[in-house]
């Protein structure tokens, strides 16, 4: 090796050693030249292993070092949720050809071909996928709910359906939308109780297997279609409907709340529940390309709470839920991991990679905070609310910045 090589290595693990100094983190770096560098006091609580010493004077971004892992230039084994700690230390700067993309999605695209393409384009990996991970009683793809920290993932998912029930006040014979359908968890909880459930979703896999979930268990009083909820009409208003983690694929909030409250009888409740961040379309590079493209946005809980006041709805309650979420993706996380042959094997080694990173720093951005939590119930009043148009909503934010 030159001089002048092992002068730039030298440098580049000079500056490593003090951003992973600041991160606490008991790192061991082991070079693809065979070279071992520790960092840190004790045991390695991570242990990181290059494949190709060049990503040493790579860009430090998140972007660049999640791409570096997914293609395979290093290795991470130990602690993952300790790893992720580094982080805060790595740069965010956006890509701009990820940032052009979005927002051709956003603004020159229509609602209804973003949200069926980019919802295909996550599920396309089949059912088979997402079970290795999800609970394995009702199947969410969203956060459970966990009385204690103690319980099983299958345990709040149940209690994650009782709290919609409940707050929901749904009885035998009522009529419940769900939005999204995933694979039958709101059937397969409410229609024996009675409850007439129809899901909508944009996914053939999910409305082909909520059928069979339906079939399976004699439930006449449920039904599922492919059709997205924005273009949904139904023959008479419904008793209630659910969200469960779907209003993240609809940042359009306006023409949501406006079709929520056509779907509605006058003091019908809506039960939402949803990741969040403090700002609405905040959401790094990584995830954008490689999980959830289109216009994935995390919910902005008060852009949300605004809609559904202007458009004719009383809050009835909001609770934070960003633990939940948090050991949700624990679970998830570790039991992909758990799974990593038959996913290697069945869906190749860049899409574990891929969505390794996804559950890891998801879990992490929960428990620090990136990312929160929430469910929230709302009733539908009998008027409209006032819908203030673009002039007055121009003024009132003209107001807001005095």
């Amino acid at each position: 090796m030159s001089t002048q090589v092992r002068t730039i290595e030298d440098r580049a693990l000079s500056s490593l050693e003090r951003e992973i100094g600041e991160s606490g983190i008991r790192c061991e770096l082991r070079l693809a030249s065979g070279e071992s560098h520790r960092f840190g006091d004790g045991p390695p609580e991570v242990i990181v292993t290059l494949h190709n010493d060049g990503l040493l004077n790579a860009r430090m971004t998140e972007f660049a070092l999640g791409k570096a892992y997914v293609d395979g230039e290093f290795e991470i084994e130990g602690d993952m949720l300790r790893a992720m700690d580094f982080r805060d230390h790595l740069k965010s700067r956006s890509e701009l050809s990820v940032v052009l993309k979005f927002l051709v999605n956003l603004f020159l695209r229509s609602t209804a071909w973003v949200n069926r393409n980019s919802i295909a384009g996550h599920y396309e990996f089949g059912d088979d996928f997402y079970l290795t991970f999800i609970d394995k009683r009702f199947r969410f793809y969203s956060h459970c709910v966990f009385h204690s920290d103690d319980d099983t993932l299958e345990q709040a998912a149940e209690q994650k359906l009782e709290s919609m029930f409940e707050g929901l006040k749904l009885e035998p014979g009522m009529r419940l939308l769900d939005i999204g359908a995933g694979w039958g968890g709101v059937h397969e909880y409410c229609g024996p109780r009675g409850v007439h459930v129809t899901s909508v979703t944009l996914t053939e896999d999910s409305q082909a297997y909520t059928q069979r979930l339906i079939d399976e268990m004699g439930l006449e009083n449920c039904a599922v279609f492919v059709e997205d909820f924005l273009e949904h009409e139904p023959e008479e208003p419904y008793d209630a409907v659910v969200i469960y983690g779907v209003i993240e694929h609809i940042p359009y909030y306006r023409k949501f709340c406006r079709r929520l409250w056509k779907c509605l009888k006058p003091g019908g409740l809506f039960y939402l529940d949803a990741s969040a961040t403090l700002e609405k379309y905040e959401m790094g590079d990584f995830t954008r390309t490689y999980i959830w493209p289109g216009t994935h946005t995390f919910l902005c809980m008060q852009e949300m709470l605004q809609e559904l006041l202007y458009h004719g709805f009383d809050i009835v309650r909001v609770r934070e839920e960003t633990r939940d979420y948090e050991l949700t993706m624990k679970h998830w996380a570790s039991r992909f991991d758990g799974n990593r042959e038959a996913i290697v094997d069945g869906w190749g080694e860049k899409l574990y990679r891929a969505f390794r990173t996804y559950l890891w720093a998801g879990c992490h951005a929960f428990r620090v905070n990136r990312l929160q939590a929430y469910h929230l119930v709302a009733r539908r009043r009998p008027d409209a609310g006032p819908r203030p148009g673009i002039w007055k909503r121009t003024l009132n934010h003209v107001r807001g910045l005095m």
